[in-house]
């Protein structure tokens, strides 16, 4: 994934979740046990599926994609 498609979903997660910036996304995940993750499946870039997922994940199982594409705000923004 390019660095631009990862700054890209990122943004794109936050203004879903309704954060109003990437810093507050990651104060919020960083102590918790779940962070909100988003489809970045090349073949489907148009996909914004969200679920909650764990921190480090970057292969959670996007229902839409039928794939494993989901990669959390953390993973995304490379704090893990």
């Amino acid at each position: 994934m390019t660095a631009e498609m990862r700054k890209a979903k990122l943004a794109r997660l936050c203004a879903i979740e309704g954060f109003d910036d990437v810093n507050d996304l990651f104060a919020e995940s960083i102590s918790d046990s779940t962070c909100p993750a988003i489809c970045c499946n090349p073949a489907n870039p148009d996909c914004d599926y969200i679920a909650e997922m764990e921190p480090d994940q970057d292969q959670g199982w996007c229902e839409a994609c039928d794939a494993g594409t989901l990669v959390s705000g953390l993973v995304l923004g490379g704090l893990i």
